[in-house]
């Protein structure tokens, strides 16, 4: 497998330090976090896209997505979601990332309704994505966190360049066996994000390896060109022990749980 870490665990760090942390602790790529608070943002300039590039290849370290916030179940207007999602892909584009992450954002709307508003989007916006040779990754999240759910939705625009991300804690908190979420979404698999807990009722990120999540179910079956992204969500536990840390011995366990069966 390769691995890669979020910026999530690492709110605000400039993106010299994310790189030093990256090439540091022997990850092979990062999933940027795309918000105002953070170093990319949709208004970087030309200038500064380019610069996060340089800092990037010169550490041999790859930009695997850009995790942004468009949420494609929404309700609401398609064209302020079209526009904001058409934004990210050029930014992906700029810096060379493979991958665009959303969201459902179904909310409490009928499956069927959510499903046809998220589909329609991803449909709509999928050309421009191919052009710039960037896919969008419907993420298993919130209102479709089950693997199943998200399936469902990438299935029915069928276009390749239109995936999913398997987030392991959303579709354990959904109640899904990894081997059930692995088997409807392996067809359509961009990357895979890994995390730790302590329960169901306490989501506080932990070191992997130290929490209830079957991770070495989650990662056996995967092609080992996979990415696996560990995602830890410091920036919503401000608590929680820092990321910097405890970067080498996730990667170390993430190998050994990742390691072919004899």
């Amino acid at each position: 497998m390769k691995l890669a870490f979020s910026t999530l665990g690492v709110p605000g760090v400039p993106v010299a330090e994310v790189v030093r942390l990256a090439a540091g602790n022997g990850y092979q790529g990062v999933e940027l976090r795309v918000h105002p608070e953070e170093p990319v943002h949709l208004g970087l300039s030309s200038l500064e896209r380019a610069d996060v590039v340089e800092a990037f290849k010169a550490a041999g370290v790859e930009i695997v997505a850009l995790a942004g916030y468009v949420r494609v179940a929404a309700e609401g207007d398609d064209e302020p979601v079209l526009a904001e999602l058409s934004e990210l892909l050029k930014l992906a584009r700029d810096l060379g990332a493979s991958y665009v992450r959303v969201f459902p954002g179904g909310g409490e709307q009928d499956r069927d309704a959510a499903d046809a508003t998220a589909a329609r989007r991803l449909g709509a916006a999928a050309p421009a994505a191919a052009d710039l040779g960037v896919s969008i990754l419907l993420e298993t999240h919130d209102s479709h966190r089950a693997g199943v759910d998200a399936a469902r939705v990438v299935a029915t625009v069928g276009h390749p360049r239109v995936g999913a991300i398997w987030d392991v804690l959303h579709t354990w908190l959904a109640g899904e066996e990894p081997v059930a979420s692995h088997a409807v979404l392996a067809p359509h698999l961009g990357y895979v994000q890994v995390k730790d807990v302590a329960s169901a009722d306490d989501l506080t990120p932990l070191p992997l390896g130290s929490g209830v999540l079957p991770l070495a179910r989650c990662v056996d079956h995967l092609d080992p060109q996979t990415w696996v992204c560990w995602e830890y969500e410091k920036r919503w536990h401000p608590d929680a022990a820092e990321l910097p840390g405890l970067l080498s011995a996730g990667r170390e366990h993430l190998l050994r749980i990742g390691a072919p069966k004899q």
